[in-house]
């Protein structure tokens, strides 16, 4: 009989089933059935409305530019999960002590494959906030220590830095990002300018900045830490499913990145990636009963709490592969740029990168209403709320380099001529504003 560390009380250690090779490896039975080869074929997929009205719930009459706020589950995802809460109650002791971890560990074996890493590296968690905090409040700052980040890092991560700092005496060192950005080489070179002039303990990059969504040159900027034996957290909760994802090609140390946004699970799925020599120092936020059982271990059961978000894995993974990976994130990219161009052309305005660094958002400048010195978030609130109420229309209005700029998003359901309709909105907008 094997060893019986951390796993349920009638199955296999965690780390050994997240172990063993492709050939020794023996999937669980599904007890729950997706029924999505019903659904899903991807020779005869329909983006656009129709893939709104059968994939999603978002309401018909709401122009949806958002996704990258909070997502959008696929209702077929949705539908899963609910069948595994009903399954787990229906004999709650055989699904949490026989059944849920090797199911847990076996949709990891899956997700590791499919964004490339070895699963002993990869832990489930339900958002990538959690993780960014695992991490960061896992590394033993000194006093002087420094923190690298970037101006246009996430809000919460900055608050998180500032607070470690605050109990630690580390101290942060921010890279400006000038905007509108002219190049991958704006950025990689002023990173190399502070490495090459401080001592960097950690360095955290948003892979996708939130507020500004161009695509940071990971790969580049991990190489140039590395040369400099400076570990790097790249923060990716915009990244799965918006943009190709390829975690040993990136070779960061530590990744994160949300399944419940761009990728569309239910909400409460995200993981983690740690390097397999960081692991030993890296702890989860909540320690419980896997705690001295391994990496993985220590992360898969924090608690009882409700898994299907995780398990519903199982059906998000099949829709990606059905439909195709590469041509749901050609389809939105497509879009999205498109979507910008037509934007620009409208106003006479322009996008805030180039195209290339742009992948399933795009941010694109409004038409110039006031003195840009006077320009403040209230006014971009004001045009949100406008957008919302007066015209139906979800999508993110923000202030960059004093300019007021639009953030949209472009998923399979979109349209052009929902671009369309929040292009003729914003003239109307400056119209009876001027």
């Amino acid at each position: 009989m094997n060893k019986r560390d951390f796993g349920s009380f009638h199955a296999s250690n965690v780390q050994e089933l997240l172990s063993l090779s492709e050939e020794q490896y023996q999937a669980p039975l599904l007890p729950v059935d997706s029924g999505l080869s019903k659904l899903v074929t991807g020779d005869d997929f329909d983006f656009g409305e129709v893939a709104r009205r059968k994939y999603f719930l978002i309401e018909e009459d709401c122009t949806f530019l958002n996704h990258g706020a909070f997502g959008g589950v696929l209702k077929p995802a949705l539908e899963y999960a609910q069948k595994w809460q009903c399954y787990a109650e229906k004999q709650p002791l055989r699904f949490y002590d026989r059944e849920l971890l090797p199911l847990l560990a076996d949709v990891t074996r899956n997700l590791a494959k499919f964004i490339n890493c070895d699963a002993t590296d990869l832990v489930l968690i339900s958002n990538a906030t959690t993780a960014l905090n695992s991490i960061i409040r896992s590394f033993k700052f000194d006093p002087g220590d420094v923190i690298l980040m970037l101006n246009v890092t996430y809000g919460a991560v900055k608050k998180l830095i500032k607070q470690v700092c605050l109990e630690t005496g580390a101290i942060v060192k921010e890279i400006e990002v000038k905007f509108p950005i002219e190049g991958n080489e704006q950025i990689i070179s002023h990173t190399e300018q502070v490495l090459l002039g401080e001592k960097i303990t950690l360095a955290v990059f948003d892979h996708i900045p939130s507020n500004t969504p161009f695509i940071l040159p990971i790969p580049e900027l991990v190489h140039l830490c590395h040369e400099r034996n400076v570990p790097v957290l790249v923060d990716g909760a915009h990244v799965f499913g918006n943009i190709p994802l390829d975690i040993k090609a990136i070779n960061a140390d530590f990744y994160v990145s949300n399944c419940h946004k761009w990728f569309c699970c239910p909400k409460g799925a995200a993981f983690l990636y740690v390097r397999t020599e960081y692991q030993a120092t890296i702890r989860p936020l909540v320690i419980s009963h896997g705690f001295g059982s391994g990496f993985n271990s220590e992360f898969i059961w924090t608690g009882l709490h409700d898994y299907s978000a995780y398990l519903s894995l199982y059906t998000v993974l099949e829709f990606w592969q059905r439909i195709g990976l590469h041509d749901i994130l050609q389809h939105n990219h497509c879009l999205a740029v498109d979507a910008g161009k037509l934007l620009v052309q409208s106003w006479k305005t322009q996008l805030m990168a180039p195209e290339n660094m742009f992948g399933s958002m795009v941010l694109v400048e409004l038409p110039a209403q006031r003195d840009r010195d006077k320009i403040t978030y209230d006014d971009a609130e004001a045009i949100q709320n406008t957008l919302y109420h007066n015209y139906n229309i979800e999508v993110p209005i923000k202030v960059v380099g004093k300019r007021l700029c639009v953030r949209i998003s472009a998923h399979i359901y979109n349209r052009i001529e929902e671009y369309e309709k929040l292009a003729k909105a914003i003239l109307e907008i400056c119209d009876s504003s001027s």
